[in-house]
């Protein structure tokens, strides 16, 4: 991505306030990102790999590196239970 990304540790983002907008604009790019997701947890679950996590908070684009621990309908979850909202990913990697 061509963009600056702010890297930041798990641990902060419990401390970031996320809008409830989506992030991305095109339906293939929400979709893509869903099925993204999915070999994301695979990762985390079955190798236990790290991946990036491209996402926006309410004041700038960031980008921590984890392991996915799980999904719901609205959030990734991290390591000690430490969320991120979907609609603000913009990429996995």
């Amino acid at each position: 991505m061509t963009i600056d990304f702010e890297i930041i540790e798990k641990e902060e983002i419990e401390t970031l306030k996320f809008p409830h907008t989506e992030v991305l604009e095109d339906e293939s790019a929400i979709i893509q990102r869903k099925n993204e997701l999915k070999r994301a947890l695979a990762l985390g679950n079955l190798e236990h790999s790290k991946i990036q996590i491209f996402f926006e908070d309410d004041s700038s684009k960031k980008m921590v590196e984890t392991t996915v621990w799980a999904l719901t309908d609205e959030s990734v979850v991290l390591k000690k239970g430490v969320g991120i909202p979907i609609n603000r990913i913009l990429k996995i990697a």
